[in-house]
């Protein structure tokens, strides 16, 4: 039996569930009951049944029981519009509104169930049309209302409108909706997303990409502002930010974690522009018969590539040629990585870079060291935080995609020991938590990283490393 459900799960429901400790004498599921939760589908209750009977540690078993269905429990909201077509807004976590770049990330694990599940596949559908709807709205936005709403950032001073939550613009909120209609045309051979409101979507995006390339003007025709003690939260230069040299790169003001660049060419942001942006230009050919639009993506893609590769490689006195974070264009470079993704961190798992890639190997070993600004070394943790959280606070996404772009059998058994042992016994992910006490850490609802979670968990299963997962020790109380 496969249904979708309409309702929602409140705050207070949630986080009942997940701030109760559940330690090793006690694994009952935090999962929301049957009848509350948003969607449910045979196929991956099987799935997460078929993964614990092959998981010989409670802890683990008990952590991915709860953490990979997060999104599908919690937070999607499917109905068919006025016009009948699928449509799936997907809340972030306790913060009801969808961001484009969380909720591509939330339905990605779910796509290979979609043969299996049609319930799914039209959730998955509903969620892109939803994100292409939501760029035609504003392809400066990042974060989006269910309709006009408006919200609490309407005052910010930039062009707000009612159906936008928070009007940020980062490349990867362009990029992540391209990626998943990318991954869900491939698997299931739907072209009906592919259509000219689609194509509308695209010239929008490479409008906005060459828009922030700053060829034209050095002033973004984008400013944001906004009233706060947090100088992450708004933007200099009257909203513009830092000054850009137009070198090919493209601009983006705020990072994923939604702060602010430093300086304004994002480099893993731009790697995932690139990617996309050839996925665009294959689906434009294959399906839309559009050549001229395909060659513009293919053109824009090729330019940043080679931009990324003159002015996003640096030299490191210790680690040689590495890939900066940030740069400017007139030669200033920031050195760092947030764990956020895109990140350095995750260019191969996002971004289409081999692992096996030199400078990206000399980027991961300086990004995870004491040379990275933001990576922190602690009591309960190592691992790399975010501006966004402050100093000594530790993600637990840095620690997935650690893992995930891996194949150090060592280094990936490192990343779950202190996965399962920072959870704070909740059984859930976190936005991060602090490296000398795990038990202090941010948003208890935090969908993503769930999620993200779960799908390191079918990869490794799926890779034959069922003896690795059971080598784990149970964490102790």
């Amino acid at each position: 039996m496969k249904t979708l459900v309409l309702g929602s799960v409140s705050t207070a429901l949630f986080a009942l569930l997940a701030a109760q400790p559940l330690f090793a004498a006690d694994y009952t599921s935090k999962r929301p009951p049957v009848e509350k939760r948003l969607f449910r589908s045979a196929v991956i209750d099987k799935q997460i049944q078929d993964v614990q009977k092959q998981l010989t540690n409670p802890y683990l078993s008990w952590m991915f029981g709860n953490c990979f269905p997060n999104t599908l429990d919690t937070t999607v909201h499917y109905e068919q519009g006025p016009d009948g077509k699928d449509d799936t807004f997907v809340y972030t976590g306790d913060i009801h509104a969808m961001w484009l770049r969380d909720s591509a990330a939330q339905v990605w694990p779910y796509l290979p169930f979609m043969k299996d599940d049609p319930a799914i596949q039209r959730l998955i559908r509903g969620v892109v049309l939803r994100q292409f709807a939501c760029i035609r709205i504003d392809p400066y936005a990042n974060a989006f209302n269910k309709g006009p709403t408006g919200g609490e950032w309407q005052s910010d001073m930039t062009k707000m409108k009612k159906e936008l939550h928070e009007r940020k613009y980062e490349i990867d909120s362009l990029c992540y909706p391209v990626r998943l209609a990318y991954a869900y045309w491939r698997i299931t051979g739907d072209t009906s997303i592919f259509d000219a409101k689609w194509e509308e979507t695209i010239k929008l995006i490479l409008k906005t990409f060459r828009d922030q390339q700053r060829k034209t003007s050095r002033f973004s025709p984008y400013t944001f502002q906004r009233r706060t003690a947090a100088m992450h939260d708004t933007v200099s230069n009257h909203g513009h930010g830092h000054p850009a040299n137009p070198v090919g790169l493209i601009a983006s003001t705020f990072r994923p974690s939604d702060d602010c660049t430093i300086f304004p060419f994002l480099v893993p942001s731009n790697f995932f522009a690139v990617d996309i942006l050839r996925k665009a230009s294959v689906i434009l050919k294959e399906v839309n018969r559009n050549d001229d639009l395909a060659k513009q993506c293919a053109a824009l893609s090729d330019e940043v590539a080679d931009a990324l590769q003159k002015y996003a490689v640096v030299d490191h006195p210790k680690y040689g040629k590495v890939y900066a974070f940030e740069v400017d264009g007139f030669g200033s470079r920031l050195l760092m990585d947030d764990a956020n993704a895109p990140s350095l961190l995750a260019l191969p798992y996002l971004c289409g870079i081999s692992p096996d890639d030199p400078v990206y190997r000399n980027t991961r070993k300086m990004i995870w060291s004491a040379d990275n600004p933001y990576f922190f070394k602690g009591r309960d943790a190592e691992g790399i935080g975010s501006p966004h959280t402050g100093y000594n606070n530790i993600w637990p996404m840095s620690l997935i995609m650690r893992a995930m772009t891996s194949s150090d059998d060592a280094e990936i058994k490192a990343c779950l020991v202190t996965l399962l042992k920072t959870d704070a016994g909740t059984g859930f992910m976190h936005e991060s938590f602090d490296m000398n006490n795990a038990a202090h850490f941010s948003r208890s609802w935090f969908a993503w990283a769930n999620t993200l979670f779960g799908e390191l968990i079918l990869k490794l299963v799926h890779e034959g490393k069922l003896d690795l997962l059971n080598s784990l020790p149970v964490p102790n109380p």
